[in-house]
């Protein structure tokens, strides 16, 4: 379960803010996913508290909005939503779609004290 490895690195990312902007606690996550990301959001919501024992963001809430596959089309510059990485355009059918949203993972929000 790579969402382990994932949670790490944004409680890794947490504890430099606060360095940075002098804040002690996080009361509050918001992680923006996208749905071609292979991050699972039920395994990342399963291991938050886990990994965040013991850390700034112990009992935090966490908040997760997945965001749509958006391709746009090289043939007819269409944008069109994605439902895998290799979908075809919907509007010509052509194979050449670039992925332009849908793999991030980024921490969208936080509120702190």
């Amino acid at each position: 379960m790579h969402e382990l490895s994932l949670l790490e690195n944004v409680r890794e990312i947490l504890e430099n803010h606060a360095l940075q902007q002098n804040f002690s606690k996080v009361i509050k996550v918001t992680l923006e996913i996208g749905k071609l990301s292979c991050v699972e959001p039920d395994a990342l919501r399963f291991g938050f508290d886990v990994v965040m024992k013991d850390s700034l963001a112990e009992n935090a809430e966490l908040i997760i909005t997945e965001l749509n596959g958006l391709g746009l089309c090289r043939q007819c510059q269409q944008h069109i939503e994605m439902e895998t990485l290799y979908d075809p355009c919907s509007y010509c059918d052509s194979p050449f779609v670039t992925l332009i949203q849908g793999t991030e993972m980024k921490i969208k929000d936080l509120i702190v004290s």
